[in-house]
């Protein structure tokens, strides 16, 4: 009879302070020893009206914002009212301050449009040269507003490569209504094909009622949901995602640059969109990737575009200045010795199946246990890459994860002489060996 086997193995990392996962993805747990709480910093002086202040004094003031604006729950503050952070190898939470709070999208809904039609693209259902009319709905929401707008005209027929470059880079309130009733028949009708995907990416605090962000009754998304459907927009779509990292489009003579200052500021920065409705304020969500790594960072609820741009600048630094990622284990390194019953070998390895990363902040330690699980001995014939149990990594606090463990080797059976010894001294002499 085979018997449950577990080998414990312990392992000094330094570890993120709280980290939590994105839905659907491998999320690495742990929380550190607190740290000294911050010495407390003189309140700036006030500016004397009228006078410019210099960058010492600009600096200090735009801190005395950031603390007015509260405390996030995760990492550090933020100016911004909604915040969230995550790095996108490990799922890994560093910013956190409201997550789960509904809050309005603004054309920050405009990633689902968007998502919805890379599926279209990628599924063959369209094509980049099919084209769509512009419906008098479509050209009517642009005109003798402020809306953001492709300017397309009721004669157009946009392809729907000119229609993503109108959405991502113009935030064309028009093109996301041409493309909504060029897929679906209706806004409507598109509205409950987004609600339908944000179930299936598992964004469960968003409820989409049209394809722009233009506010409506009901709508709302929250910073997590967002966070999620960009890490699901870069995952699923690497091939189209490129077109977030556009910086213009010219259109009927118009050339727009696209609102994402970020694209040029921000080193490794390629995505993805902002917004700004009166209720919302301003928001904005950012990707930037640096030697491989990737933070995606939401934010809303700011009240301006300095704000939004300054804050989103300085939230990416300090993500990518303040952790890094640690390997916990790569792909083939031993876990475990496992016996083998009737093998040519007596033990064989067993081995992590992939690489396991997580994320740490500077100078915090503490101790990661890792327990290997099977059943054992393991029957001979085994085949190297075979799954033969998990490896339970447990973190303070009481988090943990399972990951798979598979044969590092083959071992083939015994031969029937071999085979025949083996179980006559088990079964006569097994309180000897």
């Amino acid at each position: 009879m085979p018997v449950s086997w577990r080998i414990d193995l312990a392992r000094s990392l330094t570890v993120l302070l709280a980290v939590a996962g994105l839905a659907g993805t491998t999320a690495y747990e742990a929380t550190a020893q607190s740290a000294k709480p911050p010495a407390q910093k003189p309140a700036p002086k006030a500016p004397v009206a009228g006078k410019p202040l210099g960058p010492k004094a600009a600096a200090a003031a735009q801190q005395a914002k950031i603390d007015a604006a509260g405390p996030s729950q995760i990492g550090t503050s933020t100016l911004a009212r909604y915040a969230y952070m995550i790095d996108a190898q490990t799922g890994a939470v560093l910013l956190s301050k409201d997550a789960d709070q509904p809050m309005a999208p603004s054309s920050m809904a405009k990633m689902m449009t968007v998502y919805l039609l890379f599926e279209d693209l990628t599924s063959g259902k369209l094509k980049m040269d099919t084209r769509f009319q512009v419906s008098e709905r479509a050209y009517a929401i642009t005109r003798g507003t402020h809306s953001s707008t492709m300017f397309l005209e009721m004669t157009d027929a946009p392809t729907v490569q000119e229609l993503i470059q109108g959405i991502i880079v113009d935030s064309g309130n028009d093109a996301s209504v041409v493309v909504a009733e060029g897929i679906a028949g209706s806004e409507e009708a598109f509205a409950d094909r987004m609600n339908k995907k944000a179930k299936e990416l598992g964004l469960t605090g968003s409820v989409f009622k049209n394809s722009s962000g233009w506010p409506a009754e009901g709508q709302h998304v929250t910073a997590h949901d967002l966070g999620i459907l960009a890490w699901r927009t870069i995952t699923d779509f690497p091939q189209l995602y490129k077109y977030y990292a556009q910086r213009e489009f010219a259109f009927n003579g118009k050339v727009q640059p696209n609102r994402n200052l970020e694209l040029k500021s921000v080193s490794g920065a390629d995505g993805l969109k902002t917004g700004h409705t009166e209720e919302g304020g301003f928001g904005q969500t950012t990707s930037a990737i640096r030697d491989g790594r990737r933070l995606i960072l939401v934010l809303n609820g700011m009240g301006s575009m300095q704000d939004r741009a300054q804050e989103t600048a300085r939230l990416i630094e300090w993500g990518f200045r303040e952790s890094s990622n640690v390997t916990v284990l790569k792909a083939g390194d031993l876990v475990a010795q496992a016996p083998v019953w009737l093998g040519t070998q007596e033990q064989v390895p067993l081995v992590s199946s992939q690489t396991l990363m997580m994320t740490t902040l500077a100078g915090q330690q503490s101790q990661v246990r890792m327990t290997a699980r099977f059943d054992g001995p393991l029957p001979a014939p085994i085949v190297k890459g075979t799954k033969l149990g998990v490896v339970s990594i447990a973190y303070p606090g009481g988090k943990s994860a399972e990951y798979p463990i598979e044969a590092g080797a083959d071992v083939p059976r015994m031969g029937v002489f071999g085979r025949v010894v083996t179980l006559a001294r088990h079964y006569l002499f097994g309180w000897l060996s």
